[in-house]
């Protein structure tokens, strides 16, 4: 039910973190898969990576804001399996942490850009080469910022709120294409959270805020994704699934 053999997969700020894992679960699940990241050599060392350990990868360099970047990624995904792009997962992110009144207009539109614009950008880039049948699947990546907000990232918290509303928009109206469109919001040790793992007064604060006591590994927020790309998710749509550790309950 969870194999996504005969598949295509793109996944977005997969050089590293989150997107990695995603890219190399769906390899190990059957799927070929468009490794994308803005650092172009990191998205290459991931497809590599999932090569040699006998999966189906490819990759490019893509700054999601970029909509001929994304057409042509999409376009290279869907040539994997036919001219068919099964799959996209929206993780590319980036932060800019500030407090509020010392958050500049610039960091904010940027943040924004890269979560939610480029989102919107990669779904419509995608939408010619989604199937009908049924097996069509846009996942996006939100927060618990974005569920219950976050002090010193408005901008951060206000892009994954967005994408929130655009998860369920989409859901609604591609709903006719028989394509879901469903948004995890994880909780990882990875290069993002890293300023908050290294500021012991901050850890401290967030492990408190997590029933389950701890950061999850990127590997173990992967399994969600592969189960919302998979056939036994193909009647769930415009939901979020926060894989947190319970810090949202």
């Amino acid at each position: 039910m969870f194999e996504l053999t005969g598949k295509s997969a793109l996944v977005t700020g997969a050089g590293s973190g989150i997107g990695a894992s995603v890219a190399q679960a769906y390899a190990r699940a059957g799927a070929a898969v468009l490794v994308t990241d803005v650092d172009g050599e990191a998205a290459a060392a991931v497809a590599a990576e999932i090569t040699a350990a006998g999966g189906s990868a490819k990759s490019a360099a893509l700054d999601v804001r970029d909509g001929e970047g994304a057409a042509a990624a999409a376009e290279q995904a869907a040539a994997l399996n036919g001219g068919t792009l099964n799959i996209l997962v929206n993780n590319a992110g980036a932060i800019a942490p500030a407090m509020f009144p010392n958050l500049e207009e610039e960091d904010f539109r940027r943040i924004v850009d890269i979560h939610l614009v480029g989102s919107f950008v990669c779904s419509k880039a995608v939408l010619p080469y989604l199937p009908t049948d049924g097996s069509g699947r846009i996942i996006n990546v939100t927060s618990a910022a974005g569920l219950v907000g976050t002090i010193g990232q408005a901008n951060y918290g206000a892009a994954k709120a967005g994408i929130i509303g655009l998860t369920k928009s989409l859901a609604r109206e591609l709903a006719k294409k028989q394509v879901t469109v469903n948004a995890i919001a994880p909780l990882a040790a990875t290069k993002m959270t890293e300023n908050i793992r290294s500021n012991e007064k901050l850890a401290a604060k967030t492990l408190a805020r997590i029933p389950l006591g701890r950061w999850a590994e990127p590997d173990e927020i992967s399994s969600s994704f592969v189960f919302f790309a998979s056939d036994g998710a193909a009647y769930i749509t415009g939901q979020v699934l926060p894989v947190d550790g319970g810090t949202v309950i």
